[in-house]
């Protein structure tokens, strides 16, 4: 049996150990090391040269990647580590196993590095699109301390939960955006088809027509001559827009916007709360440092000038000012959240008080999004229906004007 020569530290020590191993092939004795709980820094064959512990430097490459595929990878990975499985076994058997080809692709390359000696948070580091800096934090932290099974099962309800409220929130939005393409379908067919022929009707006829069958004639030939041009001017001014909006100083002027508008602020301020309390909670769950765990938060909130607020309040936590406090100094938190929030920093119950703040705020959040839907919703029926019984009292009251000119 080949003796094979290696390179090894444990999890956390910087201190790298020797030794000789008996194993049938490299792949066995790799195998071996790791479920020793070893990361192998390098592994000699017999005879051969030295080089890295597996000989896959070209590394299988997961290109075209996003963060879609992060919760179906923890979830089928928590399936097998349920099962017994270490981390490293459970990946390099979802490499094989799994069909679906993205999923497939990054499972391989993660295998690629654990086979070389890293550790699952360091492969998931290298894969920025899928995997963010406070997952790789969360997953290091439960390696460190043995539980990531329970870290791995908290990650999953974390973006569970944010999946189902994005599906929820476009769920909601489907209606009132099939109510505004249906009354503008129905807007459109009257001006550019029905007008026209009725214009034409009342022209053979003779007489003087009305103000609101002359108001509605103009308007459709307005809408019809100018409207291609309106229309190519708001395309290549929403395109500006988006493109500046990219920059970051477009980002973070156009952030500072939302935070001025009457209605649209309690909705960015609510989801900010939402997204906050509950990305806070997790991390702090899984043993991250309050510091460190406002940092990691201060990335999750989509908002720029949020972030720049949250961003003051933690450098004065780092001061040694409490969280309540350096929060209700920045003037954007209310003041029932934050008489919430000291009443778990003062009982050491901080966690579970951020997680009861999220849902609360996730069901009233939903509740007024619920009621913007139904009120845009009502608003666009209501506006296609006047428009609907302005035509019928524009085409009345030219039939009425034009026979009362026949009698004359």
């Amino acid at each position: 049996m080949p003796r094979y020569t290696y390179s090894a530290r444990t999890p956390g020590s910087p201190t790298v150990a020797e030794g000789t191993l008996d194993a049938f092939s490299r792949r066995e004795a790799l195998h071996v090391l790791q479920a020793r709980g070893l990361q192998v820094v390098r592994l000699d064959e017999p005879g051969g040269p030295a080089r890295p512990a597996a000989g896959t430097a070209a590394a299988v490459s997961a290109k075209h990647l996003t963060a879609k595929e992060r919760l179906p990878f923890l979830e089928a990975l928590i399936d097998l580590v349920n099962a017994g499985l270490s981390a490293g076994e459970a990946v390099r058997l979802l490499a094989v196993r799994l069909q679906e080809p993205k999923l497939k692709s990054l499972c391989a390359a993660l295998w690629a590095r654990l086979s070389e000696g890293s550790t699952l948070s360091q492969a998931m580091a290298e894969h920025a699109a899928v995997f963010d800096r406070q997952t790789v934090n969360l997953i290091a932290a439960g390696e460190a301390t043995g539980n990531l099974k329970e870290v791995l099962a908290r990650l999953i309800q974390h973006f569970t939960e944010q999946r189902d409220l994005r599906q929820k929130f476009l769920a909601t939005l489907a209606y009132p955006a099939f109510i505004c393409f249906l009354g503008g379908g129905v807007v459109l067919f009257l001006l550019f088809f029905l007008v026209p022929r009725l214009q034409t009707l009342l022209g053979s006829l003779g007489g003087h027509l009305p103000f609101a069958t002359r108001l509605l004639v103009n308007g459709s030939h307005f809408i019809l001559y100018a409207g291609p041009f309106l229309a190519v001017a708001l395309f290549i001014t929403i395109t500006l827009f988006l493109r500046w909006r990219l920059t970051p100083a477009g980002r973070r002027q156009s952030d500072a916007w939302l935070l001025r508008l009457p209605v649209v602020r309690d909705f960015v301020i609510q989801a900010a709360i939402l997204n906050f309390a509950h990305t806070l909670a997790v991390l702090i769950e899984n043993g991250v440092t309050t510091a460190e765990a406002l940092r990691l938060t201060e990335r999750a909130v989509d908002n720029t000038k949020v972030q720049e607020i949250l961003h003051e309040a933690t450098d004065r936590v780092i001061e040694g000012a409490s969280l309540c406090a350096s929060l209700q100094r920045t003037n954007l938190m209310p003041p029932l959240f934050l008489d919430r929030l000291a009443v778990g920093e003062q009982t050491g119950n901080l966690a579970p008080s951020l997680r009861q703040i999220a849902q609360s705020y996730q069901v009233n959040l939903s509740r007024r999004l619920q009621t913007a839907t139904r009120l845009m919703s009502g608003t666009v029926l209501f506006a296609t229906f006047a428009f609907v019984a302005f035509l019928a009292y524009a085409i009345v009251t030219a039939l009425f004007q034009v026979s009362s000119s026949f009698r004359l």
